[in-house]
């Protein structure tokens, strides 16, 4: 991974952002039922350490994943991927989860793990970096807002997964 260059926005003293390696899978899929269980989707979340290690660190890595520390301690991660604007020419960055504990929001954590990922989005030449929000999460909707990112919502998510996949496929 690339790291990225500095930038006018500073990730607080306490707070540290390292990539994951494979001894993480374990706290990378406790994150990921912590984050089920925050947005109400704890039955959904079936992944394996096997998954997430293949995932991960496999033959062919799907994707890539930042841990947050505070004071050394992990709280936090981020889990993304690249994608592609046709429209831009360039691969962008989307996020497919950003977490922190809730004991240990509103220490900068969350907006250190967004600044690690815009700075890689631009070291690495991309045209976005994108994400999805439940439209319920009234606290993360306000944050991303302060951070100056904006709805798009024009566009509506569409998935095929399950037995409708398995119909369609």
């Amino acid at each position: 991974m690339m790291e990225p260059q500095s930038a006018s926005i500073d990730i607080p003293p306490r707070v540290a952002i390292r990539p994951a390696a494979p001894d993480d899978v374990g706290l990378v899929l406790g994150f990921i039922r912590e984050l089920a269980e925050y947005e109400r989707m704890a039955d959904q979340a079936i992944a394996t350490e096997d998954d997430i290690r293949e995932a991960l660190f496999g033959e062919r890595p799907h994707a890539e994943v930042i841990i947050g520390e505070y004071d050394g301690a992990p709280v936090g991660f981020a889990l993304f991927f690249h994608n592609f604007s046709t429209f831009v020419g360039r691969p962008g960055i989307y996020l497919e989860d950003l977490f922190v504990r809730e004991e240990m929001r509103g220490k900068g954590v969350g907006k250190a793990l967004l600044v690690h990922l815009a700075r890689l989005t631009v070291a690495r030449r991309c045209g976005r970096l994108e994400w999805s929000v439940l439209d319920w999460n009234e606290p993360s909707i306000n944050f991303y807002r302060s951070l100056g990112a904006v709805p798009m919502e024009e566009w509506t998510v569409y998935r095929l997964a399950g037995e409708a996949l398995q119909r369609f496929g």
